[in-house]
């Protein structure tokens, strides 16, 4: 049956030789410039009709997938992680990422074609990978990965739309914040002095530096005769490859050859954590303190000294490594008396304090290095009651005797 060509690349609808009902829509063009036509068919000419307004309306939406490569979930994430993330991202980014999609989304979902993949088919690897034992935290890493991961194949045309925006990730309990209280804080700063880097926990105490902040930090980003720190860098966690090839049989940081893929520092969270940060006076003589003891451990290690201008060393200037850091910080609970917590716990503690102070919730997110309000959200439940119990004791202090010395009425 012959047709008569439409004007301006309209869409046609037909029906063709073969008995069925053709329909042909044009959304856009190709690698080479030339129109990109779909086709569509069924066998009655109101289906046809159907489907070709379906395809219109995505075109305009902007949710039809380019032509030309069909990319598998595996293989576009492949691409997505070493020729688009991995120059973009921090080491300990792209190392997390690799994590998701290597143990998790390639297995789960990596045979299913790109643009056929559904909300359906992420919200079952998540509960499978919850039903498997993993925390509902890393599916929901999974699925920041998974989004971000789509979102820029939705930029560049592969698919229609990001599905992972539409799928819904198991919820995650909100962590809860669980400063430490005054008298927990002296003993674990006396249980510090008597080891080495004391000054470190104070930082950390005092100031809430998150822990590759503390041991990122040198000398150069200190000026102690103005009480200034001056918030440049987070100390990272080696991330090692094989340099074998990954016939050792051994994971890649035992490998008898590894290879250093990151530095021993890099940029700090995000672009708030770059801060300047005022020393307490107590703190600033910490410091002086700690250089001196740096000068003793120099001449001491002699020859065997790596001078590196890092503020926390090992008696040979070495940076200290998180590891050993974390279980420092878990050697020095046991020594003080206090309970168990997380190196973080160390963090709420100095943000609880501030605004316990009551300090404005904008000087805290300088000093703590937020990018949102929101964090500071976090820590009302908890500074709240403390405030009301320094509000009662004042009362009971003041008017102490008379009816309602709570201070409330």
């Amino acid at each position: 049956m012959t047709r008569s060509r439409n004007p301006n690349r309209a869409s046609t609808v037909y029906e063709g030789a073969d008995g069925y009902w053709h329909g042909r829509v044009t959304v856009g063009t190709t690698d080479d410039g030339s129109p990109d036509r779909r086709h569509v068919m069924g066998k009655t000419k109101g289906v046809v009709v159907g489907k070709v307004r379906a395809l219109e309306k995505n075109r305009d939406r902007g949710q039809v997938s380019r032509a030309g490569q069909r990319w598998t979930v595996e293989s576009w994430l492949e691409h997505w992680l070493e020729h688009i993330a991995a120059p973009a991202l921090r080491p300990t980014s792209l190392a997390a990422y690799r994590t998701a999609v290597r143990k998790h989304l390639v297995p789960g979902v990596g045979k299913h074609r790109l643009d056929r993949l559904e909300p359906e088919h992420l919200e079952r690897l998540y509960r499978q990978l919850v039903s498997d034992g993993a925390k509902p935290a890393t599916a929901h890493q999974v699925h920041r990965t998974m989004r971000t991961a789509l979102g820029e194949a939705h930029r560049r045309g592969h698919v229609g739309r990001n599905v992972a925006a539409l799928a819904k990730p198991p919820r995650v309990q909100v962590e809860e914040v669980e400063p430490y209280n005054v008298e927990e804080v002296r003993a674990i700063l006396a249980a510090a002095a008597q080891g080495p880097n004391h000054a470190r926990w104070a930082i950390a105490l005092a100031l809430g530096l998150r822990q590759g902040e503390v041991l990122g930090l040198r000398w150069s980003d200190v000026d102690l005769e103005r009480g200034l720190l001056w918030v440049r860098k987070s100390r990272v966690r080696p991330i090692y490859e094989h340099g074998c090839g990954g016939g050792c049989g051994k994971f890649a940081g035992w490998c008898p050859e590894r290879v250093l893929v990151n530095g021993e520092d890099g940029d700090t969270k995000s672009r708030a954590g770059r801060r300047v940060v005022g020393l307490p006076g107590p703190l600033a003589q910490m410091l002086v303190e700690q250089r001196a003891q740096q000068a003793v451990d120099r001449e001491r290690a002699r020859q065997l000294w790596r001078e590196s201008g890092w503020m926390f060393t090992t008696v040979t200037g070495e940076p200290l490594n998180p590891n050993s850091d974390y279980h420092r910080w878990k050697a020095l609970l046991r020594t003080a008396g206090v309970r168990n917590g997380r190196l973080h716990d160390a963090r709420h503690t100095a943000a609880t304090v501030l605004l316990v102070l009551g300090v404005p919730e904008r000087t805290v997110m300088g000093i703590m290095g937020w990018s949102s309000t929101a964090m500071a959200a976090r820590y009302q439940h908890v500074t709240d009651p403390i405030r009301r119990t320094v509000a009662d004791q004042v009362g009971g202090l003041l008017w102490a005797g008379q009816e309602g010395s709570d201070g409330r009425k």
